[in-house]
């Protein structure tokens, strides 16, 4: 065993002199991997087309995967497998549409009834004082929204367009992020044998490894998320219910669907139930809604999320904050989305090497007064 001895210095120039030495090589080291970094970075923004698919398709297959794992178990073929559980997820998520579209066209007619009825309300309101508007007045009001929304045309129509053409995009990575989680899910257990073989089997047990944790982390974030955006349809729901809302069921399930959408998916939520407060029971029940959905998405966002993911995936609440906002701020929602089991795989992956650097450390023995030293002296004379 090798044994580290202190260094003594002639003087203090000599010293200063291997600090500086010892930074400027440690300097050029972090300015490597930060150079690495960047390239990974950049990288993934020029190829996100084929990286949001595949990043998608795991997570859909952390989801898919146990109750195709158990039809394995049971003697059905992989790919039948793959088959059953993929048209199953998409039976519920399409009975889950329907139920809501059903209740939502259900719930129309009495909402656009208390609508006419807060129109009349509001004209009512804006004619007496402190504005005294004749009926005119409001024609008038009404004629110049009509032309402000002529002049701007142009724009609405060329936003239109845009956002048809970020709906298709999403419905073409939505549809490949499918095609693959089946195939992730078919072939999912040939893949560590594969990289076994590829990369041989000293470097190819470390892989696997780390995959497999980091496989296992990729579950754990599905599960969080579900439990927070589960909490978050269950309380808004119940606001909604005691109000009086109505279509408060659907409401909750879009307000579930829309928390696996990092920032946009809560706000619409929370919106549409305010919005629907408002339309059928006037202002003082949406005022009540959007307390109680400012409330909601302030202790989800703040307390729930980073207490839970910072459990399930080990990373402190802090850490998931701020994975969060350089997510967000470099590539929007889908940063948003994707940061935090992104940190976390990273996280798998700088424990495992912990692991293994520790592994190959030297034992110190306590036993011997004279620590490594005198115990690699006794080693030495056996």
């Amino acid at each position: 065993m090798r044994v580290e001895r202190e260094r003594t210095w002639a003087d203090k120039g000599e010293a200063i002199g291997h600090g500086v030495s010892w930074l400027a090589r440690w300097s050029l080291r972090v300015a490597l991997a930060a150079l690495g970094f960047w390239m990974v970075l950049w990288l993934v923004g020029k190829l996100w087309v084929v990286v949001m698919p595949v990043l998608l398709a795991l997570l859909i297959t952390t989801v898919l995967w146990p109750p195709a794992r158990w039809m394995m178990s049971k003697g059905l073929n992989s790919a039948l497998a793959a088959t059953v559980v993929l048209l199953l997820g998409l039976g519920v998520l399409g009975g889950v549409i329907a139920a809501i579209s059903s209740s939502i066209a259900s719930g129309v007619p009495e909402i656009a009834q208390s609508a006419q009825k807060a129109v009349t309300q509001l004209q009512d309101w804006a004619s007496g004082p402190p504005f005294n508007l004749e009926g005119s007045d409001l024609d008038r009001l009404i004629d110049q929204g009509v032309e402000q929304v002529k002049s701007s045309i142009g724009s609405i129509a060329s936003g239109l367009i845009t956002g048809a053409g970020a709906v298709t995009s999403g419905l073409v990575t939505g549809l490949v992020a499918l095609l693959l989680a089946f195939f992730f899910v078919k072939d999912g257990t040939k893949f560590t044998p594969w990289v076994r073989g590829l990369i041989g089997e000293r470097a190819g047990k470390h892989v696997t490894t780390v995959l497999e944790r980091i496989w296992v982390t990729l579950g754990s974030f599905i599960r969080s998320q579900a439990v927070v955006s589960l909490i978050d349809a269950v309380l808004i729901g119940l606001g909604l219910v005691i109000l009086g809302v109505p279509l408060a069921i659907p409401l909750a399930a879009l307000t579930f669907l829309g928390g696996f959408i990092p920032i946009v998916g809560a706000l619409i939520a929370g919106a549409l139930a305010v919005l629907v407060a408002l339309v059928s029971n006037g202002l003082t029940s949406a005022i009540i809604m959007l307390i109680i959905v400012i409330v909601v998405q302030q202790v989800e966002g703040n307390v729930l999320q980073p207490i839970l993911q910072s459990r399930s995936l080990r990373l402190h609440a802090a850490v998931v904050l701020l994975v969060v906002t350089a997510g967000t701020s470099l590539y929007g929602i889908a940063g948003a989305f994707f940061c935090v089991p992104v940190a976390a795989a990273v996280a798998v992956v700088m424990r495992y090497l912990g692991e293994v650097i520790e592994a190959r450390m030297p034992v110190k023995d306590a036993s011997h007064p004279g620590g490594d030293e005198a115990a690699e002296s006794e080693r030495s004379s056996e």
